[in-house]
């Protein structure tokens, strides 16, 4: 998909239309350590360790983690960046697309 490096958009901060440079921007991010569903908190909570079945935190297939993945391409966002005062409002959705091409 090929999209222009800079698109003209209205500006929030500026109020008023200005040119916005795209920058694409990876999705999602990791999950922080103080979560409920952080794996460093679960560490400190002990699960992985001891006797029996360990469930999620047990030992998993040995399977190469190639093999295990079912997506091939990842989701990118869309930010767009006002080329006067800076700031970045609006951002697209994220697409899964292999190739982003920005001419």
């Amino acid at each position: 998909m090929k999209i222009p490096k800079v698109t003209n958009r209205f500006c929030p901060y500026c109020n008023k239309k200005t040119e916005n440079k795209i920058k694409l921007v990876s999705t999602g991010g990791k999950r922080g350590t103080l979560k409920r569903g952080g794996i460093a908190r679960a560490k400190t909570r002990g699960l992985g360790i001891g006797i029996g079945n360990k469930g999620k935190w047990g030992s998993k297939p040995a399977v190469s983690k190639f093999k295990r993945k079912s997506k091939t391409t990842k989701k990118t966002n869309i930010r767009y960046v006002c080329a006067e005062c800076g700031k970045s409002k609006y951002q697209k959705k994220g697409k899964r697309i292999s190739k982003l091409i920005q001419e």
